[in-house]
């Protein structure tokens, strides 16, 4: 929803964030962008995917790659499937 009448209230949005939790998860998202960004690898028009997704359980430690982002999205959640 957008906020034309009111300030947007960030002090809340971020607490109900880390309430979720899902403030480590962006945390983790961060250091793997830093992480490839550190070893000078272009991201343009890139999404750093995660092997283990992060809402999974998944961390940095499981690994992650750059894929596009229709690719990175469109799984889903689902495992990649194999050829066969």
């Amino acid at each position: 929803m957008a906020y034309t009448k009111s300030e947007r209230p960030y002090k809340k949005e971020y607490a109900k964030q880390v309430e979720r939790g899902e403030h480590e998860d962006r945390m983790e998202r961060q250091r793997a962008r830093r992480a490839l960004d550190k070893k000078k690898v272009s991201r343009k028009g890139k999404d750093v995917s995660h092997n283990k997704m992060l809402s999974k359980g998944g961390t940095n430690k499981d690994g992650y790659r750059l894929e596009s982002p229709s690719k990175n999205r469109s799984r889903n959640g689902k495992k990649p499937k194999t050829q066969a």
